[in-house]
């Protein structure tokens, strides 16, 4: 007979991880107790285990769960895009910004930075998920290698180099998400990375 395993709620689940992000982005993860969070989401300690089993793994899913928002959300209006390279990727960066610096993704960053020395396991979420933000810059990139209006050999190189160029100088400019940042400058780091990257890849 077939060992009987509880129902987890898809529901529940989702409300443990919206707890688990806000505490642990307000107390940092030593202080943060599995009771708070059990808490803040309206369930008993005991479902927080039975989805998640410890607190580190529960800390482990909230970080990818917030890193897995860097990219275009379902939420969002697709872009309707010129046929121009460099104007459709300063279109992309602004959005890469717009998510990478929200306050919940920016708090989840500095969070994982404090925290990647004490959880190895960090380091493989970081990447993983890191992907998310330049996928649709990578279609983009293939989609013009395919017709001719960019040479682009290796497009997943290309369209990673783009997010970070475009992520790093506005987390540095904005000390991590603390600072707002200016539309202008928005629209201004995303229109340099878009000319380095159109620049190396002109046919």
């Amino acid at each position: 007979m077939a060992e009987h395993r509880p129902r987890r709620s898809p529901v529940k689940r989702r409300a443990i991880l919206d707890a688990a992000i806000k505490v642990f982005t307000d107390q940092g993860y030593a202080r943060t107790s599995v009771d708070a969070i059990a808490a803040v989401a309206g369930v008993g300690k005991q479902t927080v285990y039975s989805h998640f089993g410890d607190k580190e793994q529960l800390f482990l899913a909230a970080i990818q769960e917030a890193r897995s928002s860097v990219g275009v959300t379902p939420a969002e209006p697709p872009i309707a895009f010129s046929g121009d390279p460099r104007e459709d990727l300063v279109v992309l960066g602004e959005r890469i910004l717009d998510i990478a610096l929200s306050p919940r993704v920016s708090a989840m960053h500095r969070l994982t930075i404090a925290e990647v020395a004490h959880h190895p396991e960090l380091q493989r979420t970081w990447r993983e998920s890191s992907a998310s933000a330049d996928h649709d810059v990578l279609g983009y990139l293939r989609a013009c290698d395919g017709d001719g209006r960019l040479r682009v050999p290796d497009p997943i190189r290309a369209a990673r180099q783009f997010a970070y160029l475009v992520i790093t100088e506005g987390r540095v400019e904005t000390a991590y998400g603390m600072l707002p940042l200016r539309p202008e400058r928005r629209h201004a780091i995303a229109a340099d990375a878009a000319d380095l990257i159109v620049r190396a890849h002109r046919p």
